[in-house]
């Protein structure tokens, strides 16, 4: 039996370049944090439902679970002081804390909250139902010993080190469950309550959200480890970069997310401010629907892989939000394999179009979220595929309804987000190459690959193969083989640019450290007084 009580290290390290400037000035209040973002993705504040990045970040902080993931991919304690680990499964210990409403948290919570993610079956629930877990079987592996003691099961298709990994996603947050019990309506699980409030343990409370406006929580002074540092943090949308960059640089708001690339860049060595890069083993993505007549045939896709200008879109694009990579894992993560050779080639991809019956080209159209970077990127798309006769209508939305599309398989391209749920080959290329049942019927909304349509039989059951595989060597080399299958089949998911997160603060602001799967924690976040 192995004893878990502080942490678990495993291999890769994400890190934050930080290029640091002496202080200017900020406006703000000293005991509130303002920070100036974009939350058009952000469409439920219900850890069991919302997926979305922003609204991610904002959740992090009103919910703990049991376990927390560092930014420098460590398995740390949060709500379980320690684990051990067996053959068979984990069992947890609490530690003694209480949800903001003062109810205990106890093993209850936790049995409820794993079980109120799989029965409610929305997209937030892939992450375990990808490796067995689900709502018929979720009552007999999750279990209550005692009211500070949770044992979980092994579903035989997870390792502990995967699973622990899935626990520390926003998406297996504990919400206390005689709060959100109160709230339940015609057997929703109170999740047209919870997407407005937070029932947390986490160090801040929702005070209030308007959509597309702005989000303001309110610090948790009776926090398990101590009140936060800030009273209140404000987080507002944003979404054009050249207000959002005059805001920050007159002290409006703390902290930029949402910079175009020229706009972060006239912060570079600027006085009163800093800028992190994050990086989040994840990717923009050009989503393909190979049930359309066109993308269903590989050549096609291959045509577009050939037909997209990724060193001229990186240096004039996306600049620090990414760099252009092809395949779905981090080229500095281990066994991480070259770049195919897909670059902008327009002959080889005329000739692949005519190959597949398409020599006179076709029209296509692009969804995208009306966000940077990915408004410049499809504009850069339709120019780059117009030279190889794709003709590419962008239709922009706004959050609610692109995912809604994309979820829904109402798409013919499409650009989406992904990150790594752990630092390593499995945890960036999983949700790229793993779809066990891809019929309409499924309607596995939470599956990556599904909602492009994309079969692939194969590939899911060598990423489950190895995901399984004990021996590290032998894993190394399945990672490999997982990552060549992937290209030789023409991706209907085709990663573009491995994704950073770049984000510019006032050198007032002390302790923020982003997070590459945006769990970024703001309890110890503070602003100095000097100018």
């Amino acid at each position: 039996m192995k004893h878990f009580s502080k942490s678990l290290f495993v291999g890769a390290v994400f890190g934050a370049l930080t290029i640091a400037a002496p202080l200017s000035y900020a406006a703000t209040p000293k005991d509130q944090l303002v920070i100036g973002t974009s939350l058009a993705q952000v469409l439920s504040l219900d850890p069991h439902q919302a997926t979305e990045g922003k609204a991610v970040e904002i959740m992090s902080n009103l919910y703990d679970r049991l376990v927390n993931s560092t930014p420098d991919g460590k398995i740390v304690p949060q709500l379980a002081e320690s684990w051990k680990v067996d053959d068979k499964g984990i069992t947890f210990t609490l530690r003694q804390a209480n949800f903001a409403s003062g109810n205990p948290v106890t093993s209850k919570d936790v049995v409820y909250s794993i079980g109120r993610l799989l029965k409610l079956d929305q997209a937030a629930a892939a992450n375990l139902k990808r490796v067995g877990y689900d709502k018929d079987n979720v009552d007999k592996l999750v279990t209550a010993v005692d009211d500070k003691t949770v044992r979980i099961d092994f579903s035989g298709q997870v390792t502990a080190e995967m699973l622990l990994y899935r626990l520390a996603a926003s998406t297996t947050s504990i919400v206390d469950s005689v709060e959100v019990q109160k709230h339940v309506a015609d057997n929703d699980w109170g999740n047209a309550w919870m997407r407005t409030h937070s029932a947390g343990s986490g160090p801040f409370t929702l005070n209030r959200w308007s959509p597309n406006e702005l989000v303001i929580l309110d610090a948790n002074k009776d926090y398990v480890t101590g009140a936060p540092k800030m009273k209140r943090v404000i987080v507002r949308h944003v979404p054009e970069s050249q207000v959002e960059r005059l805001m920050l640089d007159r002290g409006d708001i703390d902290i930029a997310s949402a910079l175009t690339a020229a706009d972060l860049a006239t912060f570079k060595d600027k006085q009163g401010f800093t800028i992190q890069r994050i990086p989040t083993g994840g990717f923009y993505v050009l989503s393909m629907n190979a049930g359309n007549q066109y993308l269903s045939n590989p050549k096609v896709r291959e045509a577009i892989a050939y037909g997209i200008d990724y060193k001229g879109i990186e240096k004039t694009i996306m600049g620090p939000y990414g760099r252009a990579r092809n395949v779905p894992v981090p080229e500095n993560f281990g066994s991480a394999i070259p770049n195919p050779d897909w670059h902008l080639d327009v002959e080889k991809s005329k000739q692949l179009l005519a190959e597949a019956g398409f020599k006179e080209g076709f029209s296509l159209t692009l969804k995208t979220i009306a966000q940077t970077p990915r408004i410049d990127l499809a504009t850069a798309i339709q120019a780059s595929l117009a030279q190889v006769g794709i003709k590419v209508d962008i239709q922009q939305g706004n959050g609610s309804e692109i995912i809604a599309a994309h979820r829904a398989r109402d798409f013919d391209l499409l650009i989406p987000q992904t990150s790594a749920y752990m630092p390593n080959v499995l945890g960036s290329m999983e949700q790229f190459s793993s779809n066990p049942d891809n019929s309409k019927e499924a309607n596995n909304a939470g599956n990556f690959v599904w909602r492009s349509a994309w079969d692939i039989p194969e590939l899911t059951a060598l990423t489950a193969k190895a995901s399984m595989e004990p021996d590290a060597k032998k894993r190394g080399e399945l990672y490999v083989e997982m990552q060549k299958m992937f290209v030789e089949q023409k991706p209907a998911v085709l990663p573009m640019f491995e994704r950073f997160e770049p984000i510019v603060l006032s050198s007032k602001v002390e302790g923020y450290v982003g997070h590459p799967t945006q769990l970024t924690r703001l309890e110890s976040v503070t602003k100095s007084e000097a100018q």
